[in-house]
């Protein structure tokens, strides 16, 4: 199985800390943010990684090399000097990809989900990571009932960035930049969307406010 880490972003809410510095380099308790996933695929088992570049790219490609010191296999997907967007950044990079589901880890969210080895649900698109709402998105992002995402009535959720994807859904989609979030709406909407709920640790690292909490929160973790 691959994984996909989207790191090709320009971190405009994290400015300054991401004018000389791609945002999944910003560190906390010591260590680059995309360490942190890239280790924990390592340890699920998941050798084989695709990630997206952009902005300071090349910071990126030469901070993790191949991705030997974690024991991956990396490859890179450069979109060039302008990112092309959650799911314009996925189509780009399908031929790197496969025909088969991988999971998507976005480089700016920290967890310590357990991610696995797994697949999707017969005529499933994807499965996501589901997480309570925080307090930047109160409204979250879809419903989630027995194990099944939509946007029908219900308690709802935020998506929390980690999802397995199948690449049918953006592979007959036309190349160029375009935001995963509709076609996650749209799949939801036929059915073909399962997910869980994760109530572990997790923070969307968007802001120098979050970056600052988490750094606190696995400070308070190291010293026990």
């Amino acid at each position: 199985m691959k994984a996909m880490i989207l790191a090709a972003g320009r971190g405009e809410r994290m400015r300054p800390l991401t004018d000389h510095t791609p945002k999944p380099l910003l560190e906390a308790a010591g260590r680059a943010l995309l360490d942190y996933p890239l280790t924990r695929l390592a340890r699920a088992g998941i050798g084989e990684v695709v990630i997206n570049l952009a902005w300071h790219g090349r910071q990126i490609r030469d901070y993790v090399g191949d991705g030997s010191r974690w024991g991956l296999q990396v490859q890179f997907s450069d979109e060039g000097p302008e990112a092309l967007g959650t799911g314009g950044g996925i189509r780009h990079a399908l031929s790197l990809l496969g025909a088969a589901p991988f999971w998507l880890v976005n480089g700016d969210v920290f967890s310590d989900y357990p991610l696995r080895l797994r697949g999707l649900d017969a005529g499933a698109l994807a499965h996501l990571v589901m997480v309570p709402n925080p307090e930047h998105h109160a409204r979250g992002d879809f419903a989630l009932t027995a194990g099944r995402v939509h946007c029908d009535d219900g308690p709802r959720f935020t998506y929390s960035g980690l999802a397995v994807l199948h690449p049918e859904i953006v592979s007959e989609l036309a190349p160029g930049r375009f935001p995963l979030g509709p076609l996650l709406s749209d799949a939801a909407g036929q059915g073909r969307v399962t997910g869980e709920l994760y109530e572990g640790l997790w923070t969307d690292v968007g802001t120098p406010a979050r970056l600052a909490e988490l750094e606190r929160v696995l400070g308070a973790q190291t010293s026990r």
